[in-house]
């Protein structure tokens, strides 16, 4: 009935057992650690192993769900086996393990034995990144709900104030630590490096991380003598399932009208099981009740790092004199939290007090629910602006055409109902679209010359590019780009209008072969200003520069660079543009942010603390585990709606995500107007009373047993 512990030091400074700086610094640095491999993610995902969005949304997801999944099992260790300072250095061993795993998942040089800067195996770079994100997710996972209640169990009673306010420490912890990581870790991974050759600094962004999570462990045990650590009390979770399994069963035995109705459906339990621990089991049970709504929350919350960042790839990272890359913008919600924790509890939320308003943990959790779903609502707006400023592409049965002159004189393209007069070196303000059943012809003609027919089977729903540079020479190109280029980048391609073929260097990408009359395929680069050289050995003198230098590169455009011939025989640069860049700004996405960590900090930190606050002494770590796998389960939610849903339109399915929680929303504001709210420790107080007399009443009833059983003798 009384737990053991034992505490070599445990003084208090300004209040606060010093032990708890050890747990809040460990915790800052194991979300350091865990934020800021989570950022690189879905870039990591889509660019370095090559996998389209789709996929790397549905892995993403898979991998945050299996991460907060894993919780269940480390508090089944915790509160059955190990406890939990053993429990939380064993995983954390483990989670050390899968971050250096990762780190080295991310070596180009590690199978790129032809050192052309590309994996020759990427199977063995998937495989060892699974590996390393399946003992992630299960360090992590397990921890979880051990640290933040093993920093409830450092406080004595009476000190529910100070315990509340650890919650809040504890939590801006946790974001100081992912405003960090997701600020420092991105530009980590932008910078070059390799052996062979220079590529984005994956190894360097996830080995940061992977260090980070060592000092996590290492703060943690350095600390060890200043906790309390209380034993473990036998498998709890095991006990919870088998009481609840056999008062389902006693009581489908007994649904006749003949036997008596009991208060509570656990009361059917009674027969085998001790009031205590049915008592206990029904405030785990009216609180895992009020659970059921709340995945829905963490299935919009949780998509900050997916769908929000790749509509982040489809805006324009300049603000000011800054450049933000996509997966820079989570740290908004990082820096909100760190500013809005600190302003709800000294501000907010003692002034909606001195209004008289009863602001319960659920009220709050209801706003901040509230709250996310105006979020998503606001991120369907903006979607709604980006889709304006997104070119038009054929559909299935069309194709679109434009005509490039890289000639040295006017030539007339005649289209079916349309004739294009395209002067030298210029081409179609835009690409004309047809329908394949009307494209019937197409010719070409210059003054003094026949008209040339162009004859070519044009593809369905792919853009074309005409090339023409004599009334009788042409050449027709599929461009390739059916959409944006992803992730924010810009694609190049090189026409080559001399007569020999030759090969173009690029920021270090190498456009082989490009031969005359002709274009390359597109290569694909971040923002910025990029130089190129031209390798010739026959047509280009000696004297001429071959060095070129690009415009500014924004984000999401595309250009041709026609290389053009001097008089003097040497090259020069004409620039077309084939798909303007992203022109709506990435600030734009500071309201939904804004609103979604506002919905977070009265969610999420009332969340934890509710949840601790209602549970029994023993089952802390049950609940938690419970608390965090809603949030699993919110992830899951959004596998299956993004992927079994196929919502064409994005901002379509924004709107479906905060129809959604605003009815759940609703759904937990009932639930929460019937909840009353207990003292778990009150209660079990009462019951540790009740034996105390029994065992009295015992102890009196031997006492004067034994003399009469003495006189007999």
């Amino acid at each position: 009935m009384f737990h053991s512990y034992t505490v070599s030091f445990c003084q208090n400074c300004f209040g606060y057992p010093v032990s708890i700086f050890f747990i809040v610094v460990n915790e800052f640095c194991e979300r350091f650690s865990y934020y800021g491999m989570r950022a690189l993610l879905i870039l990591y995902f889509s660019r370095f192993l090559g996998w389209d969005d789709n996929l790397s949304t549905a892995i993403y997801h898979t991998f945050v769900a299996l991460c907060y999944l894993t919780p269940i099992l480390g508090a089944l260790i915790a509160d059955s086996w190990l406890g939990k300072f053993k429990t939380i250095v064993s995983l954390s061993i483990v989670y050390t393990i899968g971050q250096a795993v990762t780190a080295v998942s991310s070596i180009t040089d590690l199978t790129d034995f032809n050192h052309d800067g590309t994996p020759d195996n990427l199977s063995v770079h998937v495989a060892l990144s699974m590996i390393g994100l399946a003992l992630i997710a299960l360090g992590t996972g397990g921890i979880k709900p051990c640290v933040s209640a093993f920093g409830g169990d450092q406080f004595e009673e009476g000190q529910e104030k100070q315990r509340n306010r650890f919650f809040s420490i504890f939590y801006l912890a946790i974001n100081a630590g992912s405003l960090l990581s997701t600020i420092i870790t991105p530009i980590l991974r932008v910078q070059q490096c390799g052996i062979h050759s220079k590529q984005a600094c994956y190894p360097l962004a996830f080995g940061v991380p992977a260090a980070l999570m060592a000092v996590s462990l290492i703060v943690f045990v350095v600390g060890s003598g200043m906790y309390k650590k209380f034993q473990p009390q036998g498998n709890v979770m095991a006990k919870v399932v088998k009481c609840i399994g056999f008062a389902l069963k006693n009581r489908f035995r007994h649904r006749s009208k003949a036997f008596p109705k009991r208060e509570h459906w656990l009361d059917w339990a009674r027969e085998k099981y001790d009031e205590r621990l049915i008592s206990q089991i029904k405030m785990v049970t009216r609180v895992m009740f009020l659970y059921i709504p709340l995945p829905m929350f963490w299935a919009l919350f949780d998509q900050q790092g997916s769908r929000w960042t790749l509509q982040a790839t489809t805006m324009s990272g300049k603000v000011g004199l800054i450049e933000i890359q996509p997966d820079q913008m989570q740290t908004v919600n990082a820096i909100l939290i760190v500013i809005m924790v600190p302003i709800m509890d000294a501000v907010v939320y003692p002034l909606i007090a001195k209004c008289g308003f009863n602001f319960t943990s659920l009220k709050k959790m209801t706003v901040g629910m509230f709250l996310a779903s105006m979020a998503f609502v606001v991120a369907a707006i903006v979607q709604v602006e980006i889709d304006k400023t997104l070119p038009v592409f054929p559909k299935q049965n069309e194709v679109q055409v434009k005509v490039l002159n890289i000639g040295n004189g006017n030539m007339t393209v005649s289209f079916p109902g349309v004739e294009v007069i395209q002067p030298q070196m210029t081409q179609t303000n835009t690409f004309r679209t047809f329908g394949v059943d009307k494209l019937t012809s197409i010719n070409i003609s210059s003054p003094g010359s026949p008209v040339t027919p162009v004859t070519y089977n044009f593809e369905q729903g792919q853009r074309h590019t005409l090339l023409v540079w004599a009334p009788n020479y042409y050449r027709v190109v599929k461009d390739g780009l059916n959409q944006k280029p992803e992730k924010g980048e810009n694609g190049i391609r090189f026409i080559n209008s001399f007569d020999e073929s030759f090969n173009i260097t690029m920021d270090k990408k190498v456009y082989v072969n490009v031969t005359s009359h002709n274009a390359s395929e597109y290569q694909f680069f971040s923002s910025g200003i990029k130089h190129f050289e031209i390798h010739s050995t026959q047509q280009i003198p000696q004297i001429c520069v071959n060095d070129f230098q690009s415009s500014r590169l924004e984000f999401g455009s595309a250009f041709t660079y026609v290389i053009g011939r001097q008089d003097t025989g040497c090259p020069e640069l004409h620039v077309f543009e084939d798909i303007s860049p992203n022109t709506v700004n990435m600030a734009l996405q500071i309201p939904q942010y804004f609103l979604l960590t506002c919905g977070e900090v009265v969610f999420s930190i009332t969340g934890l603390e509710f949840s601790y606050s209602q549970a029994p002494s023993n089952m802390k770590s049950v609940l938690q585990a419970g608390w965090l796998l809603t949030v699993a389960v919110g992830n899951i939610i959004v596998l299956i709606i993004a992927g079994a849903g196929q919502i064409s339109e994005q901002w379509a399915e924004y709107i479906l995500f905060a129809a959604l929680l605003l009815v759940v929303c609703i759904i937990f504001a009932i639930m929460a107007r019937f909840y009353t709210y207990i003292n778990p420790a009150e209660i079990e107080a009462q019951f540790d009373n009740e034996d105390e007399k029994k065992n009295l009443e015992k102890m009196n009833i031997y006492s004067t047993m034994a003399p009469v059983s003495q006189t007999q003798m």
